[in-house]
């Protein structure tokens, strides 16, 4: 059932109730390449030897065309040869690509060598392609890379909590035993602490209990680093393509010419449409086979949410924090578990969540329009000019067939950019950009508004009001809720949201837009 092509002359076999040597000769690696094609083996091994020069893929003239799934075993440290040996069943005039499936046991200190090939194969994509991700071909995650910036972030913290005896099962002194790495000198934590290799390094001479207690602490915060990163924007994943059902450009401007070439930087403004893609009834209930799952009803507004768990987070101070994510038709976010109980979600029967989620299915479009704005053309003279909360590059093909490579920007920087007085913003833009969390509109009379997130969800904040207007806020449709012996005021985001927004704009014109930094 087995196919083997690889450089060894001569192997063990069972014939009958023996075990004898066979000689294998050079001509027997192409005999088990024909078998595993001709489909008489269904089963192929190969190593470096079988890694170059040959093709395994489901060529379209081969008589074995199911798919591959191909499984990675050892890795090894070189990228160039990892891909080599992918690329044997990932060719062209093939039925289908194949399934690539990496290994690493539950052995915690393994992922070391997963880590070191996904590095080498991001910078091997750089080098080459000039995009990270074109290296693994997707292969690996964020949180494989276990030597990024994260990572070197994240081992810094862990080596903070160890010092402070925050990581349980593990002592400072036991850590430096075992690893053989003083973390501390006569002053405290040290400056010049052990860079992310030799941690990694020394991690895989430790006993599987210990490598277990460090990595899974490790994990923790790297994925808190990189979920963080990804959630505000922060994350820089490369060049991106932007997807949707139709792509229009609407506007566009010529925002600076460079004084020698004449070439132009141009800023447009572009609707994309994307097809709303809920989860349906069936969906949500059939999550019910996790006995954690919990159904529940906003006692305030009514809406439906299933509850399940959600990874916990290790907070910088080392604590353990417990979090449920809540599942809607079109959202869902990680809260802690504590807040919970000071929400307004309760649990409900399952008839009651029904009516509830088939009645916010019917509330959602089958598209979702809205409107991006994107700075393409000649770029580096006014990189610096651009806002900082994200240097992503993103790419997309406009309905007309246009190819526009460029940064994306927000509607407040676009407002500022070309207003010539006060900055004007259409209301519909406002809410949206509001909503989005990295806009801060400053009013008349010392208000403003901003994305604020109370129990678990996101609401526009409005501050700075006095109580001789608090009347006139809730004519508008603002609402107040006493928060830690405060009154606070929300404009509402659901439909009625962006009327509110339009009679306190009206009252009280914007001053000032400003960029939110990214968290």
């Amino acid at each position: 059932m087995v196919a083997e092509v690889t450089g060894r002359s001569r192997r063990v076999i069972r014939k009958g109730e023996r075990l004898i040597v066979e000689n294998r000769a050079a001509s027997a690696n192409l005999a088990e390449t024909a078998a595993f094609m001709d489909d008489v083996k269904r089963i192929l091994v190969f190593s470096d030897a079988g890694g170059t020069g040959r093709s395994y893929h489901a060529e379209l003239s081969a008589r074995n065309r199911r798919l591959r799934v191909h499984y990675l075993l050892e890795p090894g440290w070189k990228a160039d040869a990892a891909i080599q040996g992918l690329g044997r069943t990932n060719r062209t005039n093939q039925a289908q690509p194949p399934l690539f499936r990496p290994i690493a046991t539950d052995v915690k200190a393994e992922k070391r060598f997963l880590s070191t090939i996904a590095r080498r194969l991001d910078t091997l994509g750089a080098i080459t392609r000039g995009q990270r991700q074109t290296g693994g071909q997707g292969l690996f995650r964020p949180e494989d890379n276990l030597e990024s910036q994260y990572g070197r972030d994240a081992l810094r913290q862990l080596y903070m909590l160890l010092a402070r005896g925050k990581i349980e099962g593990c002592s400072l002194e036991r850590f430096e035993d075992a690893t053989g790495l003083k973390l501390t000198d006569a002053n405290g934590l040290k400056d010049e602490l052990p860079p992310i290799t030799t941690f990694l390094n020394r991690l895989l001479a430790l006993t599987i209990e210990l490598q277990n207690i460090l990595f899974s602490a490790f994990e923790q915060l790297l994925t808190a680093r990189i979920e963080g990163a990804i959630g505000s924007g922060a994350y820089d994943i490369g060049l991106e393509t932007l997807r949707a059902e139709s792509f229009v450009v609407t506007d566009r401007r010529t925002i600076y010419v460079h004084p020698s070439t004449g070439a132009e930087t141009r800023l447009l403004a572009i609707t994309q449409r994307q097809r709303n893609h809920p989860v349906s009834l069936d969906d949500a209930l059939g999550r019910l086979s996790d006995r954690r799952a919990v159904l529940l009803i906003n006692e305030r507004s009514g809406r439906a949410a299933l509850q399940t768990p959600a990874p916990s987070f290790m907070l910088d101070d080392g604590e353990i924090e417990r979090r449920v994510r809540l599942i809607r038709p079109m959202e869902q976010h990680s809260v802690p578990l504590k807040l919970m109980a000071e929400s307004h979600w309760v649990e409900a029967d399952r008839d009651r969540f029904t009516a509830a989620w088939l009645a916010e299915l019917a509330e959602v479009a089958e598209f979702a329009e809205s409107t991006i704005h994107i700075v393409a053309g000649l770029l580096l003279p006014i990189w610096k000019r651009l806002p900082n909360e994200s240097t992503r590059v993103y790419r997309l093909q406009t309905d007309a067939g246009e190819r526009v490579i460029g940064r994306k920007v927000s509607a407040a920087w676009v407002a500022n950019v070309l207003a010539a007085d006060a900055p004007k913003l259409a209301i519909d833009t406002a809410f949206a950009a509001l909503m989005e969390g990295r806009t801060v509109l400053d009013l008349a009379e010392g208000l403003q508004l901003r994305r604020v997130r109370v129990m678990g969800a996101y609401r526009i904040e409005l501050s700075g009001f006095n109580d001789s207007i608090r009347d006139r806020l809730r004519a508008y449709g603002l609402f107040g809720e006493i928060i830690s012996w405060k009154l606070r005021m929300f404009v509402p985001t659901d439909t009625s949201g962006i009327e509110v927004l339009a009679k306190l704009l009206d009252q009280y014109a914007i001053q000032r837009i400003a960029e939110r930094e990214a968290a």
